[in-house]
């Protein structure tokens, strides 16, 4: 590998035009502030628009998407290789020097931004830095098949942004010109980052901007707790009434994803057989029509989840949520050749339930909105919130037969909605324990360690294959 390469690290600084609309991207006093105090500008907050390439640049998009891809795999093979054959640790630093020699003798290479390498490389940094953060549940790196969602990053410093009117903005991105973008909401800070994205309704730009905002102070409201549930999406302690997320498909388009699917299989069927396993173009759309039903249902997904946490961030001094293991929860019960699983179909229905009302980003989300708005987040243990009598704290299986929405109380005779009962045991908890998984129900505190591979080395023994 030729490492005599020099690598120069071109940091553009985009002027605005006098006579132009411009909004607040970059501040030349940032660079300076910085290495005053010693300190980098990171971002806190994220934006997302819908982007609209004119016909000219959505092929460039597209090119560069799949470069990007390739980038990001060879870079990994590479230090893949180097570990496994010399024990040595490649960082982006020097693979940028080997991207500069490799654009110099590969044209398809070239087409791509070199700001755009650069930064796939320091995510792959990142990706690695996760993967031997014990804490983090990242696995290793893997490779990104021709089907994964395209996207290609840029720092802050190489793109600028221009509002036309009201409802317009436009980008201007190195190679590519202006990219003009629905202006849905304020940017509101300073641009770090963007990445180009496209999914099954379309292309996308988001920006990872620095708003320099603090923690609100409290705001002083009373708390409660909430049960996630799947028959309930969400119980609230102080509600009558629990939550319910509506169907993310209607029942024609969930017909409609049935069919497409069933002509996906036939499809790839027939081109292994026929054709070598090369995808034709019918396979193709076939495959960008289940793309974007499965685009709309997580968007409506994710709207009502945005909805249900900004509503309880704002309204409620302290949430108290479950510390679910939801990894744990939806693991398969097919067992193995030896011992199979009972029930499979029926576990699998229930996984896809639980999945469907994502109890792990609602508390991502949670966790960063509770901070905007003078709330505060406490994580109880999980431990038969279902079992136990919010009156009289008895805890019996009986309390609760089946899968009943009927909680009765065997001791006192306490009578109440399993899902609300099990949301006002959760608040009890958050108050007593102040939102500390150790002061609940566990005995001893669990504390991740590295797994033994990453105790004696910083990368795993794993193949370029490995996941």
């Amino acid at each position: 590998m030729n490492t005599l390469c020099r690598y120069f690290v071109t940091k553009t600084k985009w002027a605005c035009n006098t006579n132009a609309q411009c909004l607040p991207v970059r501040i030349r006093g940032i660079s300076a502030v910085n290495q005053r105090y010693g300190r980098r500008v990171k971002a806190d907050m994220g934006r997302k628009y819908r982007a609209y390439p004119t016909e000219g640049q959505e092929p460039v998009l597209t090119g560069w998407g799949h470069t990007g891809r390739a980038l990001w795999n060879v870079a990994l093979e590479q230090r893949v290789y180097l570990w496994e054959q010399r024990r040595y640790t490649l960082r982006a630093a020097e693979q940028c020097r080997h991207l500069t020699a490799a654009r110099a003798g590969m044209d398809w290479m070239k087409d791509l931004p070199a700001q755009a390498g650069q930064q796939i490389l320091r995510h792959l940094d990142t990706a690695y830095d996760n993967f031997w953060n014990p804490e983090h549940p990242a696995k290793f790196p893997s490779h990104k098949k021709r089907g994964h969602r395209l996207s290609i990053p840029f720092p802050g410093q190489a793109v600028e942004v221009r509002k036309l009117n009201r409802k317009w903005a436009e980008v201007r991105i190195p190679k590519l010109g202006w990219l003009r973008f629905r202006l849905s909401r304020v940017i509101g800070g300073t641009i770090r980052n963007a990445t180009i994205s496209r999914d099954g309704n379309g292309w996308h730009i988001s920006f990872g901007i620095h708003t320099g905002a603090k923690p609100a102070p409290p705001n002083g409201k009373p708390g409660c707790g909430v049960d996630f549930g799947v028959a309930a999406s969400a119980y609230v302690s102080t509600e009558s009434a629990p939550r319910l997320m509506p169907p993310s498909l209607t029942k024609n388009e969930k017909a409609r994803l049935k069919h497409l699917e069933r002509k996906k299989a036939r499809q790839i069927t027939y081109a292994e057989k026929h054709n070598n396993g090369r995808y034709g173009n019918r396979l193709r759309r076939t495959i960008a029509q289940i793309a974007k039903l499965k685009t709309r249902q997580a968007n409506r997904r994710q709207n009502f989840t945005h909805q249900l946490t900004t509503d309880l961030a704002k309204n409620q001094g302290w949430c108290g949520i479950e510390d679910l293991r939801v990894k744990n929860m939806t693991a398969s019960a097919k067992g193995t050749a030896e011992k199979p699983g009972t029930n499979v179909r029926q576990k699998a229905g229930l996984n896809r339930s639980i999945l469907d009302n994502t109890p792990g980003e609602r508390r991502r989300q949670l966790q960063y909105k509770a901070r905007l708005y003078g709330s505060e987040l406490r994580v109880v243990p999980p431990f038969h919130t279902s079992r136990t009598c919010a009156a009289c704290g008895e805890v019996d299986p009986q309390s609760r037969k089946g899968c009943g929405r009927l909680f009765a109380c065997v001791r006192c005779g306490h009578e109440d909605d399993a899902d609300h009962n099990a949301s006002v045991e959760i608040e009890a908890r958050a108050r007593r324990t102040g939102g500390t998984v150790i002061n609940g129900t566990r005995s001893t505190t669990t504390v991740r360690v590295p797994a033994t591979g990453r105790r004696r080395m910083r990368e795993a023994l794993k193949p370029a294959h490995a996941s």
